[in-house]
């Protein structure tokens, strides 16, 4: 086996954990402390903390909900007499330019398409946000050989495998994006008969201004930790019904969300560094695996995998297969009647073939690097 690379709260007893816990406890606000998806925060007041304080009030409160916010408890003021939460940084701060850079829902995870799952070939306005990689080659060849996911007007969002990767030839240059694209073999995509036909404009190529792979990347790991990169295209991409982007996990109940046993999409040409699988866009419909069984599978090679990572599939078949290295791992997320696409995953690698039963693609866990994202990013 080889492995390849690609019931309503009341707050003054939050009904948490165990109240008579924390009556004993007293910390001091502004203390450090992590959240439950691993991000860095202060130990403050509840009451100053917005983004739980919206959480609570949420209903209906789902277990997840209640989960995070039991997990996000730091303490007690006796002072005060009031419960002390960790709250992100990123939450409490005054908001980071970054993070004004992004689309809100509404305006990014939104496809005009009626159908979601089911089916093999997707429609020809399914998942717009998702990207193939250009690489310029030795005597002016040029082939796509990763995916990617557009996040905003200006950055694509891969798998840093795709962009300094060990297996990406040295002669081969990473050179531009190809957005609105659905059939690569044709120049212009039409879907449909006789009268009722649905035709895209031709799909655009765009030069690729920066590329920006995590610091922390290691492309010699087993492991792949850290398999993130932004790509900073040299000009706005105008959107369309071919062309949006997709939505971030910045909110709380999805960066606590648990994704095992979830219903998840990957879609994509199945493009690695070293295969081709479709010339028209795929896509697979996937459930989470818990970190646990999959390391209890990996380990038989060596690797071990943390909680920046994510596992899905595993069914025979049905892998990354249909999506392409650095590509999304999506779901759709309902809240305040809108509904929407964001982005959980990006495929970074697996086994070899892939699809195969009982062993899940590994995916870089997104909503870990938000921070990382929108500290990045410039206008």
């Amino acid at each position: 086996m080889s492995v390849y690379s690609r019931c309503p709260l009341r707050l003054h007893r939050l009904q948490l954990v165990p109240f008579l816990l924390f009556t004993l406890l007293s910390i001091s606000a502004a203390q450090q402390c992590t959240l439950p998806d691993s991000t860095v925060g202060e130990c403050i007041l509840l009451r100053n903390c917005n983004s739980l304080l919206t959480l609570i009030r949420k209903k209906p409160l789902l277990d997840a909900d209640r989960t995070y916010l039991q997990r996000s408890q730091c303490g007690w003021s006796a002072a005060e007499n009031h419960p002390l939460v960790c709250c992100a940084d990123s939450l409490v701060a005054p908001v980071r330019v970054g993070v004004g850079l992004l689309p809100s829902p509404g305006q990014c995870g939104i496809q005009t398409s009626d159908r979601i799952f089911g089916g093999v070939n997707t429609r020809i306005d399914e998942f717009p946000w998702i990207a193939l990689l250009k690489y310029a080659k030795p005597n002016n060849v040029f082939g796509f050989h990763c995916g990617g996911v557009l996040i905003n007007d200006r950055y694509v969002l891969t798998a840093s495998h795709c962009v300094n990767g060990k297996d990406i030839p040295s002669t081969w240059n990473l050179a531009e994006v190809r957005l609105g694209e659905w059939d690569t073999s044709t120049a212009q995509d039409c879907e449909g008969l006789g009268d009722d036909v649905d035709c895209s404009p031709p799909p655009i190529d765009v030069p690729i201004e920066g590329k920006i792979p995590h610091p922390e990347y290691v492309p010699t790991s087993a492991e792949q930790y850290n398999d993130i990169a932004l790509l900073r295209l040299q000009q706005s991409v105008p959107y369309s019904d071919f062309i949006k982007p997709i939505c971030l996990p910045m909110q709380a109940e999805l960066k606590a969300r648990d994704y095992v046993g979830f219903r998840m999409q990957v879609a994509g040409w199945g493009r690695t560094a070293t295969a081709r699988f479709s010339n028209v866009k795929q896509k697979v419909a996937v459930d989470g695996v818990s970190l646990d069984a999959c390391n209890q599978v990996y380990q038989r090679e060596q690797v071990l995998l943390r909680q920046s990572q994510l596992c899905a599939g595993g069914e025979a078949g049905k892998d990354s297969c249909q999506g392409d290295s650095g590509g999304p791992l999506t779901g759709v997320h309902t809240a305040g009647g809108l509904q929407y696409w964001y982005l959980i995953g990006l495929v970074s690698f697996g086994p070899t073939p892939c699809g195969q039963a009982g062993w899940p693609g590994v995916y870089t866990k997104v909503d870990q690097y938000v921070d990382w994202i929108t500290a990045t990013i410039a206008a």
